[in-house]
């Protein structure tokens, strides 16, 4: 069984984690325990296992209406995941973050079943914070987190992402016409998730003659949000059809996106960062200020620590990010550095480390 959700970080890993499970044990009975309402209800399904909700939400931090109905919500989940857990019949709960992971694993450890947590980020989730005492074991995206969890059941495995990055390097040449880019001109890679990060967006789109003066090429996804907004300004701009400028509202071919780019600029989330990680690429990292605990800025810094990407805080995008940008991919020496530096935080056995440990717990 594996539970929680509410994000793309805390879901596509926990996918990941099911699929390396399933290719182990092609008979093995998989369920997910998700909230309803949320997006897992719809990606779980989607990638082929069968999931039910629970009626968990977060309690706001905000004065609102919906905080009287927690305490009801939270006790209803309880006994919803403990007659699925009764129901089901784990061997083993699988708990990746977010709220119906608190519930349900609270049910699992007191039903004496074998439970394991995995924790995407730098800086750990509240339900796995709460979590950590009564679990066997906690798998981490990072190394030193037993500032959060009790060292001996830490594991460092990493976040598990998607396999046809591990080669993206070898696909350049393909990527570039893929994308009908030049082999001969500089890409910069830009993505803000799926819905498009508004500082990064406004920040490229207000520098963007900067760019096309120095003749690189962007390969931008703008994000559902603000695409057609920017379509709208580069139109107006006339620029709409220029050559250098290759504008998508979401990018599904990531693995070309990577390796037709020499330089990306993200935000910081979990996965983004695995997965640059894992693609090997210098990276300007602009979190998004207002994740929860500003567990961004904490990633980002762990990789900046290191000097193994740059910074750009989002409330200084549109006086920083340009200059830095075209800084960065015209510094050759600084882009090595970056390159050697991010390769150790990519993982690309993580689900196969996670399964391990679980397959321990199981023996």
């Amino acid at each position: 069984m594996i539970s929680g959700g509410g994000t793309g970080g805390h879901i596509y890993p926990a996918i990941a984690i099911a699929q390396t499970l399933q290719q182990k044990f092609p008979d093995a009975e998989i369920l997910f325990v998700g909230a309803t309402g949320k997006m897992e209800m719809e990606k779980v399904p989607k990638a082929g296992f069968k999931i039910v909700g629970l009626p968990i939400r977060g309690f706001q931090r905000s004065l609102s209406a919906e905080n009287l109905k927690f305490p009801f919500r939270l006790v209803v989940s309880l006994w919803k995941a403990y007659q699925i857990i009764r129901e089901f019949r784990p061997d083993v709960c699988i708990g990746v973050g977010g709220f119906a992971s608190g519930a349900v694993m609270q049910m699992a450890v007191l039903q004496g079943i074998p439970t394991l947590i995995q924790e995407q980020n730098s800086y750990a989730g509240v339900t796995n914070k709460l979590l950590a005492k009564f679990v066997n074991k906690i798998c981490t995206a990072y190394p030193n987190m037993s500032s959060y969890f009790p060292a001996e059941k830490i594991v460092f495995c990493g976040n598990p992402v998607r396999q046809d990055l591990l080669n993206s390097h070898h696909l350049k040449e393909q990527a570039q016409q893929f994308f009908n880019l030049s082999s001969s001109k500089k890409t910069l890679l830009i993505v803000g998730g799926s819905l498009g990060a508004k500082s990064i967006n406004e920040s490229i789109l207000q520098g963007i003659n900067a760019f096309l003066d120095a003749d690189i090429q962007l390969l931008w996804q703008t994000g559902k949000t603000d695409f057609a907004r920017i379509q709208a300004e580069l139109q107006t701009k006339g620029l709409a059809t220029h050559p250098n400028l290759v504008v998508r509202e979401f990018i599904y071919e990531m693995h070309y996106a990577y390796a037709a780019a020499d330089c990306v600029v993200s935000r910081a989330g979990a996965l983004a960062i695995s997965e640059i990680a894992l693609a090997q690429k210098p990276t300007i990292f602009v979190p998004y200020p207002h994740a929860a605990e500003d567990h961004q800025t904490k990633n980002a810094e762990v990789l900046v620590n290191a000097q193994a990407a740059l910074l750009v805080k989002d409330q200084a995008a549109q006086q920083a990010l340009v200059g830095t940008a075209l800084a960065l991919l015209a510094d050759e020496k600084m882009q090595a550095v970056l390159t050697k530096n991010i390769q150790p935080f990519g993982k690309p056995q993580a689900a196969a480390d996670i399964v391990r440990e679980i397959i321990n717990l199981l023996q």
